[in-house]
């Protein structure tokens, strides 16, 4: 916890920023060549599937196992920890290239076991079969990115993982404007662009693996102790850390059985909240990990807690506004940045209900993320597991109970309220252990964070036109005026912080070391 710890989130999210930036940007092109019919909820399904599996392997059990066994093989020195890389890369893309074959080959039956609600219809079944072969590989190359990006960050090179995403959305820009007007299937080409940006990200690393000389020749190293940790670690934690992502294709695989659309809605919504996790959530995530793996190997027990209590400090700060934001401004977000060509203004209003409810789980969320690394540095991968078990379980009856009175809003609603438990169980564990103890002054803290989110509240409650305006209105009126909305809205905020005492340069120094 400390200025230096602020920056490295601050770079992270910077990156995060243009990588999502451009990501609204390929998201907005799907939405106006492909709508959200038939071709969209079949390439979605067909992408989240890797996707899935590469936050549950790589970006999520993988980095959570192997940054802690790092951090401890750096105190024994280069040569352990080359040895550690090497078995590690070459053991990880031997079992990778092992499971990818099986998914190209298994593709149809992945489908009908991902989107059961796809078998009685024969085009679309068919079509994501297709597709799933072609964007099934992404799983090799991100997921060893992914451990690219993990050594990086060890490094405190947190700049080029954050930004290698940027790839992804580029290929999938390039493929939908360029590609996809020459196929058969114009879809197909958002298959390629999956494939292609997975090969760029990976290649983008490996130059920067080299300048730090953490490069080594990847070997099969199944018995290596080190490897054998990381899986002991990994096996437990490819559960707990994914949780919400399980939640989440859970939300596809019902949402198969609604109307055409349902699965696009959820989509567009779930994209929109991805925006301020990944840039603040998922980046001060990204950052915490290494520094408290590096203050538990240091036996630095106080430093360790102060270091999740400023997390929470500033996802409160940094969250709630953004919550607010996302719920209030749900429909006219919706229209402004997705409601031309193909998708229409019914497509926005259905995606805003589900937007809402996924923004009440915004806070819970990035909760997760700072949470659940309070754990995972301490190698302590079992009880994030126990929570997460609990948390799918209410999850998944909560999505059954709610389905079938409010459709695809239900799920999201349901991937909220079960967001909520895990982050309330997974802060009661912390607690119970006595890893993390609250510093003085929470109740003060939260007291004053009310009038600022009021206020802002009010503010958006009087200003933010009726959605008829939205729905009429061009696209410079509604990129103006939501515009305006958020800038009013950013304005009112920290001034308020400031004006009642909430010192945001106070929060950045350390108060520990």
């Amino acid at each position: 916890m400390s200025e230096k710890l602020f920056k490295s989130t601050a770079i992270v999210s910077m990156m995060t920023f243009i990588s999502r930036i451009l990501g609204f940007t390929r998201d907005i092109i799907i939405a106006r060549l492909f709508g959200a019919g038939l071709g969209a909820d079949v390439f979605f399904v067909a992408f989240k599937i890797p996707n899935f599996l590469r936050r549950l392997f790589a970006e999520g059990a993988f980095s959570q196992a192997f940054i802690p066994v790092l951090a401890e093989y750096r105190e024994r020195g280069d040569k352990d920890l080359k040895q550690l890389i090497a078995h590690t890369s070459g053991t990880l893309a031997s079992i990778l290239f092992l499971i990818t074959a099986i998914g190209v080959i298994a593709a149809p039956l992945l489908i009908m076991v991902f989107a059961p609600g796809f078998a009685n219809d024969p085009e679309k079944i068919n079509l994501a079969g297709d597709l799933l072969r072609i964007t099934f590989p992404y799983l090799f190359f991100i997921s060893l990115t992914a451990l690219a990006g993990s050594i990086l960050n060890s490094f405190s090179k947190f700049a080029i993982p954050a930004f290698t995403p940027v790839f992804l959305n580029l290929s999938l820009i390039a493929s939908a404007l360029f590609l996809s007007p020459h196929l058969e299937e114009p879809v197909t080409a958002l298959a390629w662009g999956v494939f292609i940006g997975g090969v760029v990200q990976l290649l983008f690393q490996i130059p920067f693996l080299l300048k730090i000389n953490q490069l080594p020749m990847p070997r099969w190293g199944w018995k290596d102790s080190g490897v054998r940790k990381i899986l002991r670690l990994m096996l437990p934690a490819m559960f707990g850390v994914s949780v919400a992502q399980i939640n989440l294709l859970l939300d596809t695989l019902l949402a198969s059985f609604l109307v055409t659309g349902s699965i696009s809605w959820l989509y567009y919504s779930d994209r929109l909240v991805e925006f301020p996790l990944g840039i603040f959530g998922i980046a001060l995530s990204t950052v915490l990990l290494p520094s408290l793996s590096k203050k538990h190997a240091s036996a630095s027990k106080q430093a360790f807690s102060d270091t999740i209590d400023w997390a929470l400090r500033w996802v409160f700060i940094v969250a709630t506004p953004a919550a607010i934001g996302l719920i209030w401004l749900a429909e006219p977000l919706l229209l402004t940045l997705f409601q031309y060509g193909e998708f229409s203004p019914s497509d926005a209003h259905n995606a805003s209900l589900s937007l809402m409810a996924y923004g009440l789980g915004l806070l819970p969320f990035i909760f997760i993320k700072v949470l659940a690394p309070g754990f995972y540095a301490r190698q302590d991968t079992k009880t994030p597991v126990k929570i997460g078990i609990i948390a799918m379980v209410v999850n998944m009856g909560l999505n059954i109970i709610l389905m079938m009175h409010y459709a695809h809003v239900g799920l999201a609603l349901a991937t909220s309220l079960s967001a909520m438990l895990n982050a309330f169980l997974l802060y009661h564990g912390l607690r119970k252990l006595d890893v993390y103890q609250p510093v003085a002054g929470w109740g003060k803290f939260t007291v004053k964070l009310l009038l600022p989110n009021l206020s802002l509240l009010l503010l958006l409650f009087y200003l933010t036109p009726n959605a008829n305006a939205w729905v009429q209105g061009d696209l410079w009126y509604r990129i103006l005026t939501l515009t305006g909305l958020i800038t009013a809205s950013m304005v009112l905020y920290f001034s308020l912080l400031a004006l009642i005492g909430i010192n945001i340069k106070q929060l950045l120094k350390p108060r520990s070391t």
